[in-house]
């Protein structure tokens, strides 16, 4: 069974920079297909960023292009999600998740059947 890790949240200002890390254990994670989704106090959860299998397409949500990058290191078993120029509105608990199906787009968090337990981003001068 799969098993997700996060961290690297905490608090920053506006115009920071913060890199989320999910570690996995317990399977290979290019098996996986990998999104980062957030979830701000009273609002649903949102997919933030999505890796798809097998060729590593990513996706990204309109409001984080240009300022989040997805990556991944398959011998650390682990995904990354570097946040740069972040702004009050990216304030979220931040989760990973994966899915055995291949993505084309960020799809609901229901397409998702294992996640992480969360890392508190909060972006506030």
């Amino acid at each position: 069974q799969v098993q997700l890790v996060e961290s690297g949240g905490g608090l920053v200002q506006p115009g920071g920079s913060l890199r989320l890390s999910c570690v996995f254990s317990g399977v290979t994670l290019n098996y996986y297909s990998i999104a980062w989704f957030r979830q701000a106090p009273g609002k649903e959860r949102e997919g933030v960023s999505c890796l798809s299998k097998p060729d590593g397409s990513i996706y990204y949500v309109d409001s984080v292009k240009g300022r989040f990058t997805m990556s991944r290191d398959d011998a650390k078993s682990t995904v990354y999600l570097q946040m740069n120029s972040l702004k009050p509105e990216d304030t979220a608990v931040y989760y990973c998740a994966a899915t055995k199906r291949r993505l084309f787009s960020c799809p609901s968090s229901s397409y998702f059947g294992s996640w992480g337990q969360g890392t508190q981003v909060t972006v506030s001068s």
